[in-house]
């Protein structure tokens, strides 16, 4: 990745959900025990037009802060599970009962979690609240 840690990058992307009124954003480092990515970032909408918005302003920021466009792109013709590859970082996207149908933070019960504390904190540069 050009410029940004995939931390950062996941903590970014976890402020812009946050700010867009994502629910219960989780990120899971992965880096241990996985191969393909560091992070996880998982994040719930209420219904299919939340969860498009959130992931198309992921998309937008994103590409205006680092340059970086994911390298897939997936969602369900419904939007309720929509997912973007960053390599090194997964965001999830999903409708509440899509994401405890799927239970993607059980499933990868091993991982740790970035707490929202830390992410916050290390993503403040990017607020579009502060005064600048």
């Amino acid at each position: 990745m050009e410029n940004v840690s995939s931390l950062k990058l996941a903590c970014v992307i976890a402020r812009i959900l946050d700010e867009k009124l994502g629910k219960d954003i989780t990120i899971l480092n992965i880096s241990h025990v996985s191969s393909f990515a560091d992070y996880f970032v998982i994040a719930s909408g209420d219904v299919s037009t939340q969860v498009k918005a959130l992931t198309n302003s992921v998309k937008l920021k994103i590409k205006d802060y680092f340059a970086l466009q994911p390298l897939r792109f997936e969602q369900d013709a419904k939007n309720r599970w929509n997912l973007l590859d960053y390599g090194e970082v997964v965001v999830h996207v999903l409708q509440k009962e899509e994401r405890e149908n799927y239970a993607i933070e059980k499933f990868w019960n091993h991982a740790f979690s970035v707490s929202e504390d830390e992410w916050k904190k290390e993503s403040e540069e990017y607020s579009d609240y502060i005064n600048k």
